[in-house]
């Protein structure tokens, strides 16, 4: 499979369905969930002074210089999976935590606590079952542990920006189809062509009133219907 043979590319030993371990928390602890999260890596074991961390990408080798320098200790490389990385971050980091409310969710990530209250407030009142974060790193997290069926999130934010975020969202199999929508404060045509050709579902122009969010919010979950509906439908 392709995971072994990357990991015989680059000489590195692989791990499967690590969610189904035990960890205790002082090793979950020295890679703080933060830096998993961001960059999909999770902690396996310590041994004789040797940390060894299941990486999904066998070329950054940032993380694991800066796991090493964080904890004063080597650090080891397993390669896994996206999707035993993830599994593994909802179950032991976030305890595998998920909602179960049947409503539309929407998780808005902004920095600006007056644009998250605003929308907050619009959306609820449209029936929506709304979540928050106030930075992309928060943002992440939430995503991953309580499924939202639509994201709103900020262009510029703290630890991680919009653009990075949804890479992230886009890169687990299980978030990749959630739609997202771009506020930003640049109104350029380039900086749309940018935000659609990035994978965004639409881009909103800041200061934006609270009814062309709730109108291009309807908009998205009407066209994401409508494509399920068709593949979903048999063929002719």
């Amino acid at each position: 499979e392709l995971i072994e043979a990357l990991g015989q590319q680059f000489g590195l030993e692989t791990a499967r369905e690590i969610a189904l371990q035990s960890y205790p928390e002082d090793l979950l602890e020295l890679v703080p969930e933060e830096i998993a999260l961001g960059k999909l890596v999770f902690p396996l074991k310590q041994q004789e002074g040797v940390l060894s961390v299941a990486i999904t990408d066998p070329l950054d080798s940032g993380t694991i210089e800066l796991l090493e320098k964080r904890n004063s200790t080597r650090v080891v490389r397993v390669l896994a999976t996206r999707e035993d990385v993830l599994d593994a971050i909802r179950q032991h980091y976030l305890r595998g935590e998920l909602a179960n409310n049947n409503s539309l969710k929407i998780l808005i990530v902004d920095d600006s606590t007056e644009v998250t209250t605003d929308l907050q407030g619009a959306l609820r009142k449209e029936g929506y079952q709304v979540l928050t974060a106030n930075d992309g790193i928060e943002g992440l997290r939430i995503a991953f542990s309580q499924t939202p069926d639509l994201i709103l999130c900020d262009a510029a934010m703290p630890r991680m920006d919009g653009y990075a975020l949804m890479r992230a969202i886009k890169a687990n199999p299980t978030s990749a189809g959630t739609p997202m929508i771009l506020l930003t404060t640049k109104t350029s045509p380039e900086e749309e062509h940018r935000a659609l050709k990035s994978g965004f579902h639409d881009f909103i122009a800041k200061p934006m009133m609270t009814i062309r969010i709730v109108s291009r919010v309807r908009r998205a979950f009407e066209i994401v219907q409508q494509v399920r509906q068709r593949e979903e439908a048999p063929a002719a």
